[in-house]
């Protein structure tokens, strides 16, 4: 019984003074939101970049030709830099522990079918390239290149949706032809594909890619159709590029194989390769450890910029329960002449800074977990009032969904809890310590 009066009467004691007690909870309230959102908002992009990295395959080594500093073209003609046929010959003789390998040639080129022309990318690719990128066929829309394809080199290709979407709006893409302009070549479409969102940018030289203006054709009749030089117009001049190779897809056998194949594979490029620092191995298995590693980091930080947020609400408890004993000298000295003893006014000051705490607590989480739909209209609002300004965001923000990490809810609470129990103990020990007779002649 005791108990509950003393919190009857710490609860009326604040509701004397609404406006003070809904300032001095703001602090914690703001404090315990902020845990809420930003770790949501930084497991949900963390969790988006996982299962990127995931979709690569644990098993999986991505060999990327990248172009070398201007410093060491110097003087060339011709741009000759990445990989070659030759290395993915040398992988597959020298590392054994490889299972598959996925040669992918890509080129930035422009498709047309009647009076409609889209800019995309031709990639030259094996069958295996639809399991390992996970590309899938809708329903009636073909098939994806074979072996019998690559073998005979036949000016086939199987298409994205948004290539479908863009270059056949009403009518079916099946059996038709694409043209691609610069080669006069046209290809059969044999295949088209649903939907795959766009990879971001991981790592290293691991470039986002983005699946919607695809073209695929048989890595065979890129090589015969088009070759390996590429020339492009720059600034009114032409420019020559010799590539062979954009990427090699590797796969160990085993999880366990992963690494020791890639340092393996490193030496034999650094033998061929030199120092043009012109290709890239990276690991995807490593990226998603480095990924998991920033995921701890960036809650921790959450949670500490939101606790410095908790710890100045305290700051603001204390403030003014000091000013609260002030305010109430006669009412503690009255309390004092009438019997109460010291644990008691402790016990009074100490219930009003937990009830402080408490509910500005229930109030963070209520307005924290009301946030997160606002979130996402605000992401909606703002991919339909700035579309560019949004696709310009990294994948991994423009798909990220907000997850809540339930776990920081009780733990915010604890602390709400804690920083108002240690804020509000000195003011109450001093109201305790009060001479009854000197808080009597206060006015």
């Amino acid at each position: 019984m005791l108990w509950l009066r003393t919190w009857k009467l710490g609860i009326k004691s604040l509701a004397l003074h609404p406006l003070r007690t809904g300032l001095t909870m703001l602090g914690i309230m703001i404090g315990v939101w902020a845990v809420i959102v930003l770790t949501a908002i930084s497991q949900g992009a963390s969790d988006q970049v996982q299962k990127q990295i995931e979709s690569l395959g644990s098993t999986t080594i991505i060999v990327r030709s990248q172009k070398p500093p201007e410093d060491k073209l110097a003087g060339q003609s011709a741009t000759q830099y990445g990989l070659k046929r030759s290395d993915l010959e040398k992988i597959l003789v020298n590392v054994p522990t490889i299972e598959t390998a996925i040669p992918i040639r890509e080129i930035r080129r422009q498709f047309t079918y009647r009076d409609r022309i889209i800019d995309g990318r031709l990639v030259g690719c094996t069958p295996t390239y639809s399991d390992v990128n996970h590309l899938k066929i809708r329903n009636g829309g073909g098939r994806f290149i074979s072996d019998a394809d690559e073998i005979k080199a036949d000016t086939v290709c199987v298409i994205s949706s948004g290539v479908a979407d863009r270059l056949f709006p009403f009518e079916e893409p099946l059996g038709k032809r694409v043209t691609v302009p610069e080669h006069t070549d046209k290809y059969k479409i044999i295949g088209v594909l649903q939907h795959r969102n766009a990879s971001a940018a991981i790592g290293g030289s691991l470039d986002s890619q983005d699946f919607s203006a695809d073209v695929y054709i048989p890595m065979s009749t890129l090589r015969k159709r088009i070759g390996d030089t590429i020339v492009t117009r720059r600034s009114g001049q032409f420019q020559m590029e010799i590539m062979e190779l954009n990427q090699i897809t590797l796969q160990a056998k085993n999880q366990d194989q992963v690494k020791n194949s890639a340092a393996m594979i490193e030496g034999l490029l650094a033998q061929s390769h030199g120092d043009l620092n012109d290709v890239a191995v990276v690991v995807p298995l490593e990226l998603l450890e480095q990924a998991r590693n920033m995921k701890l980091m960036f809650l921790g930080i959450g949670i500490l910029i939101a606790c410095i947020s908790l710890v100045v609400g305290g700051i603001g408890i204390m403030n003014i329960m000091l000013a609260s004993v002030t305010e109430r000298t006669r009412e503690i000295g009255i309390r004092r002449a009438l019997g109460a003893k010291q644990h008691d006014i402790t016990r009074q000051f100490l219930v009003e800074t937990i009830v402080l705490s408490f509910a500005g607590a229930i109030l963070g989480i209520v307005i924290g977990l009301l946030s997160l739909p606002a979130y996402r209209l605000a992401i909606i609002g703002v991919k339909r009032g700035l579309p560019e300004k949004f696709a310009a965001l990294p994948a991994a923000i423009r798909e990220a969904e907000p997850a809540i990490v339930y776990w920081t809810i009780p733990l915010a609470v604890a602390i709400a809890v804690g920083v108002g129990l240690i804020s509000g103990l000195y003011p109450a020990i001093r109201a305790a310590k009060m001479n009854p007779i000197e808080a009597l002649r206060h006015e």
